[in-house]
């Protein structure tokens, strides 16, 4: 499809494959790459993990052990005609599609990581409510300064691997564009019943947001993100020791045991000022602490960190009076006060990705958790509004990374157990 004069555009196609999507990007990742074959997944899936969302044992690691997600992800917001219920053909159609991929392709960052996840909207098309054993409820404004559209579609997939011809395929199956995937024949496709209401791409990984930088809105036209960071902003995330376990955002009662919630935000970014206006030192104050600047605890990317964000007791404890001796207060430092039981445990577990959708910077945030409200509860930390009355400190200003930031979207949903993936009743 591309010729000589062309190359630049096909280029640019391959790179952005994942956000172009369609037949013709699965072309052209395919003729480009020349992929070695993806791992199959198991004949009998009832091997698989009982957990949707258990992932970490299937990802990469670093040499710290933190877990690295796929690199290409894909979120697909559907929705099913009409107001009532899926019926129990419908049901099977959406367990045969998912099922299909659980047999084509490995579970792992090689082959394919998915979920399907239900809103309260979803829900609420039945008689009886969900039970007490799930916190769900519909998604809403959670700062003062925040205007966000609100995703109430009734379901969300989200796709995952290394691979942007897999997770492609997967989609153009899943669509019926394509009758097999990876050698498997789809008996029945998710637009069997659903329609797409919305796609959404992103990616995570060093050196990807560097290559992607050039020309998008929200990014300086220096290119200033680092060649070795997996994220725009320039430093490393999802430390190990700063996030929940699996087990612990699982939810351990009730008829979706082994489930979890899922809050995915989507957040523009706006990163002039960030790399124009901040030094380093400054950036770290304002994502990390400002006792990690002064004491020079971040290099580079942030790679030195080893496993743990380096915020400490001390830190969460003395946000106001650092605050008030700095002139400005960290975001990992404020969001921490209400992201930690008693005992230090971690209460969410961060699965968050970048994206060029509408070629601007943006973040795709999905967190899961026991409960919607304790998501709800950390972000109101993080708003730092009762740190704003500070002579230095205003709602969007030296107020950890609120200035660079600005919410588009938000989404609640809950992923069930596997068994109870397509089309759950409230009280299965």
């Amino acid at each position: 499809m591309f010729g000589g004069e062309d190359e630049t555009s096909r280029r640019a196609v391959l790179k952005g494959a994942v956000a172009v999507g369609g037949a013709a990007a699965l072309s052209a990742c395919l003729e480009e790459t020349e992929p070695e074959p993806v791992p199959s997944g198991p004949d009998d899936p009832s091997s698989l993990p009982a957990r949707q969302h258990a992932w970490n044992d299937h990802v990469r690691t670093d040499d710290h052990g933190n877990t690295l997600l796929p690199r290409h992800q894909l979120l697909l917001y559907l929705t099913l005609p009409g107001d009532g219920p899926p019926d129990a053909a419908a049901r099977r159609d959406v367990e045969s599609a998912l099922r299909t991929l659980d047999r084509a392709y490995e579970r792992s960052s090689d082959g394919l990581l998915h979920s399907i996840a239900y809103s309260p909207r979803y829900f609420g098309r039945f008689e009886a409510g969900l039970p007490d054993s799930v916190d769900l409820p519909e998604p809403r404004a959670l700062s003062p300064f925040e205007t966000p559209e609100f995703d109430r579609q009734d379901a969300l997939l989200h796709l995952a691997s290394d691979r942007a011809d897999v997770v492609l395929a997967a989609e153009e199956a899943l669509r019926g564009n394509e009758p097999t995937v990876n050698g498997r024949e789809m008996e029945s496709t998710l637009t069997d019943v659903f329609e797409v209401a919305d796609r959404r791409s992103g990616f995570v990984g060093a050196g990807m947001p560097a290559e992607r930088q050039d020309g998008l809105a929200g990014i300086p036209s220096s290119n200033p993100v680092p060649e070795e960071s997996p994220l725009f902003m320039g430093f490393i995330a999802g430390f190990r020791e700063n996030q929940a376990t699996e087990d612990h955002v699982t939810l351990s009662e009730g008829p979706f045991a082994g489930g979890t919630t899922k809050h995915v935000s989507n957040l523009r970014m706006r990163l002039e000022d960030w790399y124009g206006e901040q030094s380093f030192e400054e950036r770290v104050a304002e994502l990390f602490s400002p006792v990690h600047a002064e004491e020079g605890l971040v290099d580079g990317v942030g790679e030195d960190l080893g496993d743990d964000s380096g915020i400490t007791q001390e830190m969460i404890e003395n946000v106001r009076s650092n605050a008030r001796q700095f002139g400005r207060v960290g975001h990992a430092q404020k969001a921490a006060r209400a992201n930690r039981e008693e005992d230090g445990t971690v209460r969410t577990l961060r699965r968050h990705f970048e994206s060029t959708d509408d070629d601007e910077a943006s973040l795709h945030f999905p967190s899961l958790q026991r409960r919607i409200t304790t998501f709800e509860e950390v972000r109101e930390a993080m708003n730092g509004t009762d740190l704003a009355d500070l002579p230095a400190i205003r709602q969007r200003v030296n107020n950890g990374i609120l200035e660079y930031i600005f919410v588009k979207r938000r989404g609640n949903f809950l992923v069930p157990p596997r068994s109870l993936r397509a089309l759950p009743t409230p009280e299965r």
